[in-house]
């Protein structure tokens, strides 16, 4: 079975562009303010989507609830926007790797400071 579906990727494009703009026009929860949508996978029927999203503030399970209780209304924007026959079922999920990635380049941070100063006392 293949992989690789060019028309679930670029619906899925399309439906992170078109989230990123609702949220900052016209959403007006203050519990999504500072969410940055950063992937959308769409399964090959395009029925369900997997929206992935970061934070600048906030707790991530309070934004995942805040937008689970407005996927109608992003599903309904959405649907004036795109030409699809069927906007997908929107599912959201913290993305932790902008977190993972820089926790981890913290800790190469703390190891090189920790040799040069190895290498500095010699």
């Amino acid at each position: 079975m293949p992989t690789d579906f060019p028309r679930a990727r670029r619906v899925g494009e399309q439906i992170r562009q078109e989230l990123a703009d609702i949220l900052w026009r016209e959403m007006k929860d203050p519990r999504v303010t500072g969410v940055t949508i950063t992937a959308v996978e769409v399964n090959p029927d395009l029925e369900h989507a997997k929206v992935y999203f970061s934070l600048l503030t906030g707790e991530a399970a309070e934004v995942t609830r805040a937008l689970q209780k407005a996927a109608g209304f992003l599903r309904t924007e959405l649907s004036r926007r795109l030409r699809l026959r069927c906007v997908p079922q929107l599912h959201f999920q913290f993305d932790e790797s902008l977190e993972r990635g820089n926790r981890i380049s913290h800790l190469i941070d703390e190891a090189i400071a920790e040799d040069e100063r190895h290498h500095h006392d010699d």
